[in-house]
């Protein structure tokens, strides 16, 4: 498969919400560690608001699919995670403009704006013990496998293993922003939530683009 079309893009974002819904009661089991532990909760309601969002888009157009999950996911209450994640789909379509289907250059493209409009919002680099420790690794696998000439389905495998290692990473950090900065070194043994987050989207981006159904 060489490139990603509106059908394939609609899969991502139903097995991205798949991996989530999983997996929510483990997000919120680490956000109590340092945080009021309900981030899954929360991530929960964001993929639902996807898949409401995406079932009403009816132009088969790829930005505006992915902006209608953007602003699906920014009304979410719940602290940072809505307006994050919600950056995220919103620089993704902004980048998927004018575009009908996605070789793995121009995903890399959609995924780097994605990953720059949540810079927009935040200060937290790599290393502070947030999502940023496994999007941004992501972010820069897809672009080397584009790089390197992989098809788009290669960058997104290359993506999830990429975003489960920098969560997995983040157990060894400190964290330095959000509620669980509050108790320092106590942070340190479990994964962040914001990044295990990121790393089941990216898993199920990659098992949504590889389902034929």
């Amino acid at each position: 498969m060489d490139q990603l079309a509106y059908n394939d893009v609609l899969r991502m974002l139903r097995g991205a919400a798949a991996e989530v819904r999983v997996n929510h009661d483990t997000l919120s089991k680490l956000d109590s560690v340092g945080g009021d532990g309900d981030h899954g909760t929360t991530m929960l309601r964001c993929i639902e608001a996807i898949e409401t969002a995406i079932a009403q888009a009816e132009d088969r157009n790829l930005a505006g699919l992915l902006n209608k999950a953007g602003w699906a996911v920014m009304g979410i209450d719940g602290g940072a995670t809505g307006p994050l994640f919600g950056s995220f789909f919103l620089g993704m379509s902004e980048a998927a403009e004018g575009r009908d289907a996605l070789d793995a250059p121009a995903l890399a493209d959609l995924f780097q704006e994605g990953l720059a409009a949540i810079r927009r919002r935040t200060k937290a680099q790599p290393g502070d013990k947030t999502m940023i420790d496994a999007l941004a690794p992501a972010v820069d696998a897809v672009k080397k496998a584009a790089e390197a000439g992989a098809p788009p389905v290669d960058a997104l495998a290359a993506a999830a293993k990429a975003a489960e290692t920098g969560a997995i990473a983040t157990r060894a950090m400190q964290a330095r922003f959000g509620r669980a900065k509050n108790i320092g070194q106590k942070s340190m043994g479990a994964e962040d939530p914001g990044a295990a987050s990121v790393a089941c989207i990216f898993k199920g981006f990659y098992q949504g683009a590889t389902t034929n159904a």
